[in-house]
């Protein structure tokens, strides 16, 4: 109803204004002729009489608001006489009256669209400028261009007007020709009738809410009031008080119109300069006053006038000089009174008035409790004056979602833009220093109380602790402190509440303030982007509120976000000390009171199930300090300089913090000096935890780690000790440890003790002989074996009493790897028996026992020095690495007795046969077309019955001496006895998962280093056969899928593949024969499953398609490194003779699932096996047991001969003479008995066709026909008849 009511009353007043129009048109017209004749006087006069309604509209629009409803008010008496007499005069000003050369005329130009843009009026019978109405529908346009050309062309043409109006002696007539709109006591006597018609009608229109009127009309007001001087400022408020008059009458629309048209009018007369000129000419006048009077009575009407007339009396107080001030503005009636009670009444625009006003006139004794008297910085921030104006500035929300005025004058007492940059002038990224060097003035320090005082009363105490608009407020006034703020200021704005705030917001997305949140957030984030010093102060002030846990709870990345955009070294040093000071200050948690209304609660706290046990196990403190040992490797991470000696300085000072805070303690005090290195170091007060070393230590390994990836080849080469980290560490480690006030934080045994001065003996003998090394390789296996000395050393301290022994084994065989050269020997290594175990055996064992329980860097150095031994592994240590793939915790199965063919089929197609040296076991691999299955085959893995027993892991380890047992199976073992108790299965069968994985990794790298070795034939028959075992990858998707990434990536699609003198033959046939038999396994479902369900159904099916799949690629690649490789004839035949029984089966079984696509790949690839078998393919198509097969393995056949027609023309003739009779037979065989269905008897004569094109493209139509004999011959004529009749014709 509402958009009902305003559309017809902008209807409304546009007729208002056509009718005001066109009764000045109408007049004009009636007057054009001097002496108008009789007749035209009677139709003129009927003319009017019609349009009398007309000028009843438009004079009713002149008693109401432009901006009126269209249901406006009864007309009352006094109104009602008006319009009669207005009637009258209109009914009687077209009679016989002369008009003299000086009296008014009206004329108009008729146009046929209507439109009052054509309209003009002159005054004086064409001695006055003529004024265009049509400026006044132009000043409602919306766009400000057309609106500010209107205004200028309206100040322009009336001013001409008045101009000329002014030079007119005789103005009587004038004045009675002009009474249509302006009354004899409105004060504008002295103005031209155009612009008294002009001025009525721009205050009307400031009151219309239709389109932009009210800002044409007000700037046209503005600009005609400041051009013409004969329009008086006392003219001026009357008008605007009785034309825009409030009735009791009056609805609310109409009344609201009417408020905001007085309060644009009088802006319009502020920005005119008016009131300036009134005092310039009349420094006693009263108007100034009464101006204002009616901007503090619209004030105090309606809330939403009282922001807007306050802003216009500030223009006023900015063009007025200080008399004008202090004589006539303060003392307008009703101003005192109404500043009195802005602190009772919550007025902030009476507290921005006062401020503007002190700022011109320092006259604080003016406002009594509104400013504090005398009037300072520290007296306006004080604490007290604070909490009196708190309930004005709370108030100041009303005008959301715009921030208050009064808050940017406020922030402009509290930080100067004199100091905006103070601590960020020397470039974008700036030097740490101490807070209190900082406070280098004493307005430093007022300053900063200032700040202080004020976000505690204003921003915590009033704004945050009210409403949701209260604390939206408190977030839009930080932002706007943070232009000017300084970064050392930070941590006063970023206060506990306003985090903890914050993070009460964020941690529910339902809250309406959630998306405000974000934004401050987001402005926060920009603020910073290109200054390491606010970067840092923001990152610091919202994790010490949080412990750390902030974008935890907001569940955001903000923290993360603003740590990853470091990019120069002296942020990230900013940083790191930073982080150092926080962790060494006691009193960062304890700064803030534990109010329970002012935190998080619990709920509120969302975050991972780690970080939650993470912070019940080292308590709210010390989680601020595990975040603080987290984040310092994390800066480094994402850091990228240019130069690496920058990066090395940011690593050296996260390593000394971690190696200091992890690995020692202070027996005397909390600071120790070291006049070697020329540092002092520092520990806190109270005792770190153990938790919290123990993650020193892990970072320390971590960020170890991370620097060896980091290095690069031509790092291990440079011997700089400069840019080595692991030689700093273990430089700075053993300083610290000669110590005599400091020892490590964890005491060690004797063994552990024993092995770590062994490590530290061999690390430095490795470092030495690595500068002195002159080939790449050696330094690369001494830099690596270097850098896991380390991490063992560190995983001693870590895991005491657990890896001694390893770390003894690591040094034995360093010692013996590099035997050759300079290492020292200590007389406790055993002497070397002739029956020990092979070195790189022993190596392969170590880093074997090492993995299930180390770490990830722990891992990492494990394969480095694995990457760079690879090549000299022996066949054992690779087939204990195989071993450990294969392992099961189940038992196997066992068939029973009475299984049937397809059991013991299965048995056989699940490789039960293992030889001793695993040199026959099965290899299955897919198409890269398959791997979407992958996830699919590994889910049903329990449906496909091919099932590998394990009897051939025990076999095999009858080669391995006792010790090498001992050492390979140590967690194996420990595996299985945890097996036994129920409540340790599954923990048993995760921690073999991952053993699996973690050996798989190695074997990865070793076929990355060795891609053509023949053990990748090994590797790849083991690697099948578990992924083929369904026990093998029971209940780990992940080990299936990084199982059959290794064959695919690593062995299938390696460019290189095991290939010539070093292949056996006797090694791929066996494979080959598996394969195949896989590759023609049916699908069967599991007996035990009598009604499966239809998605283990899609699983089992899924899985089948994949295994069968994997046989038909692992076919391809074992026939492509025979082809490679040079056997000899008598061993290709093997082969052939392997496809051959195959094919029997494929014939004569209908339980063959050999796909014959599969099949003609294979002749397509390898030619030469076709040519093999060409014979017996003759020999079975005519033979078949099953004429769908007869029918489909001519297309073998087919392959064949395709493959020997590219082949020279002399060969290809002798290999289709030689079997030519075969061919015969074959023919005469298939038209005898023609198949019954029509697809297949198309079959046969395509087949049959191409055959007899080729006989006649090698002339061996003659020999053909006479093999086919008369009845064969008969048979093909009835056939083909003049296809079988053209062959014979060539004989």
């Amino acid at each position: 109803m509402g958009s009902k009511k305003r559309e017809s009353s902008s209807k409304q007043e546009s007729a208002l204004e056509n009718g005001e129009d066109k009764q000045k048109l109408n007049v004009s017209s009636e007057n054009a002729d001097v002496e108008p004749s009789k007749k035209r006087m009677k139709k003129e006069k009927k003319k009017k009489d019609i349009e009398l309604p007309e000028v009843e509209n438009m004079d009713e629009a002149d008693a109401l608001p432009a901006s009126s409803n269209a249901h406006r008010a009864p007309l009352n008496s006094m109104e009602r006489k008006k319009h009669r007499k207005l009637k009258d005069k209109v009914r009687h000003s077209g009679e016989g009256q002369k008009i003299d050369s000086g009296a008014e005329k009206m004329e108009v130009e008729p146009k046929n669209d209507g439109n009052e843009s054509g309209g003009t009026s002159s005054s004086g019978g064409g001695l006055l400028p003529k004024f265009h109405i049509g400026v006044f529908k132009e000043l409602a346009a919306a766009d400000a261009s057309v609106r500010e050309a209107a205004a200028k062309t309206l100040a322009v043409e009336l001013r001409q007007v008045q101009n000329a109006y002014d030079k007119l002696e005789n103005k009587d007539e004038v004045e009675d020709k002009s009474k249509l709109e302006a009354e004899k006591d409105d004060g504008l006597n002295n103005c031209a009738p155009s612009v008294r018609y002009a001025v009525r009608r721009l205050i009307r229109g400031v009151s219309s809410s239709r389109e932009c009127a009210r800002q044409g009309f007000a700037l046209g007001l503005t600009m005609l009031v400041a051009t013409v001087r004969s329009v008086k400022l006392e003219s001026l408020l009357k008008l605007i008080t009785s034309l825009l008059e409030v009735s009791s009458s009056m609805k609310g629309q109409e009344v609201k119109d009417c408020l905001l048209g007085r309060l644009f009018a009088y802006g319009a007369l502020a920005r005119s300069g008016k009131l300036t000129e009134e005092w310039k000419s009349d420094n006693n006048s009263v108007l100034i006053k009464e101006f204002t009077k009616c901007l503090i009575d619209l004030a105090a009407k309606k809330r939403y006038l009282q922001e807007p007339a306050v802003t216009i009396l500030l223009e006023i107080v900015g063009k007025l000089p200080e008399e004008a001030l202090l004589e006539h503005i303060l003392e307008a009636p009703g101003l005192q009174e109404w500043l009195e009670g802005a602190t009772e009444a919550g007025n902030p625009d009476a507290l921005l008035l006062a401020l503007k006003i002190q700022e011109k006139v320092p006259i604080d004794h003016k406002f009594n409790k509104l400013l504090p008297s005398p009037f300072s910085k520290s007296a306006l921030f004080a604490t007290d004056y604070l909490s009196t104006i708190a309930s004005c500035l709370k108030e100041s929300t009303f005008c959301q979602p715009r921030v208050h005025s009064v808050w940017p004058v406020l922030i402009s007492y509290l930080l100067p833009d004199v100091i905006q940059d103070a601590d960020s002038a020397s470039g974008p990224i700036l030097s740490k220093k101490h807070k209190k060097s900082r406070k280098s003035s004493s307005a430093d320090e007022d300053m900063e109380k200032n700040l202080v005082s004020f976000c505690e009363i204003i921003i915590q105490g009033s704004l945050l602790t009210s409403s949701h608009d209260r604390k939206k407020l408190a977030l839009d006034v930080l932002l706007l402190l943070l232009p000017k703020l300084p970064a050392s200021y930070v941590h006063v704005i970023l206060s506990y509440k306003v985090v903890q705030g914050l993070m009460d917001v964020l941690s529910t997305k339902d809250s309406w303030l959630y998306k405000v949140a974000q934004h401050f957030l987001k402005e926060l984030s920009d603020w910073v982007v290109n200054d390491d010093t606010r970067r840092v102060e923001v990152i610091m002030a919202l994790q010490k509120h949080s412990n750390g846990k902030f974008d935890c709870i907001t569940r955001s990345k903000t923290v993360k976000g603003l740590m990853s955009d470091f990019k120069t070294e002296p942020g990230c040093i900013l940083f790191i000390e930073s982080l150092v000071t926080m962790f060494l200050d006691e009193d960062q948690s304890s700064e803030e009171p534990s109010d329970q209304s002012q935190t998080t609660d619990d709920n509120s706290e969302i975050g991972s199930i780690e970080d939650k046990d993470a912070a019940g196990t080292l308590g709210t403190a010390e989680f601020l300090k595990s975040w603080v040992v987290e984040s310092l490797p994390a800066v480094q991470k994402h850091l990228k300089l240019e130069q690496d000696s920058a990066k090395f300085r940011v690593e050296k000072e996260v390593l000394k913090f971690l190696a200091v805070q992890g690995l020692f303690s202070s027996s005397l005090g909390t600071e120790v000096t070291s006049f070697e290195l020329q540092e002092t170091f520092r520990w806190p007060k109270s005792v770190i935890p153990s938790a919290l070393s123990h993650m020193c230590i892990e970072q320390l390994q971590l960020l170890l780690s991370n620097a060896q990836k980091g290095e690069g080849p031509h790092a291990v080469t440079s011997g700089v000790e400069a840019k080595d980290l692991g030689s700093y560490f273990m430089r700075f480690l053993g300083i610290l440890y000669n110590i005599p006030s400091v020892s490590l934080s964890r005491a060690l045994n004797s063994d552990d003790e024993k092995a770590f001065k062994k490590l530290q003996s061999m690390e430095s003998q490795l470092s030495k002989e690595e500068r002195k090394c002159t080939t790449t390789t050696d330094a690369s296996k001494i830099h690596a074996l270097r850098y896991l000395l380390i991490q063992l050393l560190l995983q001693i301290i870590l895991c005491p009493g657990e890896f001694f022994e390893a770390a003894s084994e690591v040094v034995m065989c360093c010692k013996k790897v590099f035997a050759s050269s300079v290492l020292e020997s200590s007389g406790e290594d055993e002497p070397e028996e002739d029956g020990a175990p092979e070195l790189m055996d022993v190596l392969v064992d170590t880093m074997l026992s090492l993995l299930p329980q180390s770490s990830a860097p722990l891992r990492s150095a494990i394969e480095q020095v694995f990457k760079c031994f690879c090549k000299d592994i022996t066949d054992d240590g690779l087939h204990r690495m195989l071993r450990v793939v294969k392992k099961d915790l189940k038992p196997a199965r066992h068939h029973n007795s009475d299984s049937d063919d397809d059991d013991a089929e299965d048995d056989l197609l699940g490789l039960e046969e293992a030889e001793e040296s695993d040199e026959a076991e099965t290899g299955e691999t897919a198409d890269s077309d398959q791997q979407t299955d992958e996830s699919e085959a590994v889910v049903g893995v329990h449906a496909v019955t091919a099932e590998l027993p394990d009897a051939s892991d025990d076999e095999s380890d009858e080669g391995m001496d006792d010790d090498a047992m001992f050492r390979m199976d140590t967690y194996l073992a420990r595996i299985f006895r945890e097996k036994k108790n129920q409540a340790g299965g599954e923990t048993a069968h995760s921690q073999l998962v991952l053993f699996k994985l973690r050996v798989l990794s190695l074997l990865e790298l070793y076929l990355h280093e060795n891609p053509g070795k023949p053990q990748v034939i090994k590797i790849f028959s083991n690697l099948a056969q578990a992924f083929i075992n369904p026990q093998t990858t029971e209940g780990s998707e992940q080990l299936g899928q990084r199982i059959w990434g290794i064959i695919q990536k690593k062995i299938l699609k390696a460019k290189e593949y095991p290939k010539g003198e070093t292949v056996s033959v006797a090694i791929l046939e066996p494979l080959l024969e598996k394969c195949l038999k896989l590759a023609a396994k049916p699908f069967k479902r599991k007996k035990s499953a009598s009604n499966p369900s239809k998605k283990k159904q899609s699983a089992s099916w899924s899985r089948h398609r994949l295994i069968n799949s994997l046989a038909r690629s692992s076919t391809f690649w074992i026939l492509k490194i025979i082809d490679a490789s040079n056997f000899s004839e008598s061993e290709l035949q093997k082969v052939c003779d392997i496809l051959q029984n195959i094919l029997v089966d494929y014939f004569d079984s209908k339980k063959s699932q050999m796909k014959c696509e599969f099949l003609k790949e294979i002749f397509r690839r390898r030619p030469w096996i076709g040519k093999q078998l060409f014979g017996f393919l003759l020999e079975k198509c005519s033979c078949a047991k099953s004429q769908f097969r007869q029918v489909e393995a001519l297309d073998l056949v087919t392959e064949v001969l395709k493959s020997h027609s590219s082949a020279t023309e002399k060969t290809s003739e002798q290999f289709l003479k030689s079997h030519v009779p075969k061919l015969s037979n074959l023919i005469k065989h298939l038209v005898t008995n023609m198949p019954e269905k029509q697809a297949r008897r198309a079959g046969v004569r395509k087949f049959c066709g191409k055959v007899f094109q080729m006989l006649a493209t090698f002339k061996l139509s003659s020999s053909f026909v006479d093999a086919l004999e008369e009845d064969g011959c008969a048979a093909c004529q009835s056939q083909f008849g003049d296809t079988f009749l053209a062959l014979k014709k060539q004989v």
